[in-house]
């Protein structure tokens, strides 16, 4: 949630050199907590109180008017950059150093729609299967009442890392 007196957030991302050299949990922690940037996407969304642990991330945003969408409520692309971005981080905090993934492919399900009255939400990505080549995942968005929102499920593939980076990659 935006704070007066919160420092300004720098967004960015990280040199490949950087994410290589660190287990996926420890990448994402770091990010998490203000030591390694957050991506720029994740200014759209604005995410607070996250947390990251193996094989699960959770964050909490706030749907605002800026998310809407020509029919008067939240846009799906916002529970869609949502529910993505918990199911790569959720994989992503069970790689090892080195590893890298992408999603290969996802499937939405909205299941109620959001306003900006809906307030805060919760969206908890989970790991189903971490393997060499491939990973999937699940990741639900909730109100504050627990009442499912949306979910989707994901599969990403899994690779190893360059060694070795360009400077400034």
């Amino acid at each position: 949630m935006a704070d007066a007196t919160a420092p300004k957030i720098e967004y960015g991302v990280t040199a490949l050199g950087v994410m290589a050299s660190m287990a996926g949990l420890d990448f994402v922690r770091a990010m998490f907590a203000g030591r390694l940037p957050p991506p720029p996407i994740m200014q759209t969304i604005e995410p607070f109180d996250q947390t990251a642990e193996p094989g699960i991330v959770v964050f909490h945003s706030i749907p605002g008017f800026r998310h809407y969408n020509p029919i008067g409520s939240v846009h799906g692309g916002y529970a869609a950059t949502l529910l993505d971005s918990a199911m790569g981080l959720a994989v992503h905090t069970a790689l090892p150093a080195g590893t890298g993934y992408t999603t290969l492919e996802f499937k939405v399900s909205f299941i109620k729609g959001m306003t900006r009255e809906t307030g805060p939400i919760r969206t908890e990505g989970r790991t189903l299967s971490v393997g060499r080549r491939a990973a999937t995942a699940e990741a639900r968005i909730t109100d504050a009442k627990g009442r499912l929102l949306a979910h989707a499920t994901t599969t990403c593939l899994v690779f190893e890392l360059p060694a070795t980076s360009p400077v400034g990659s």
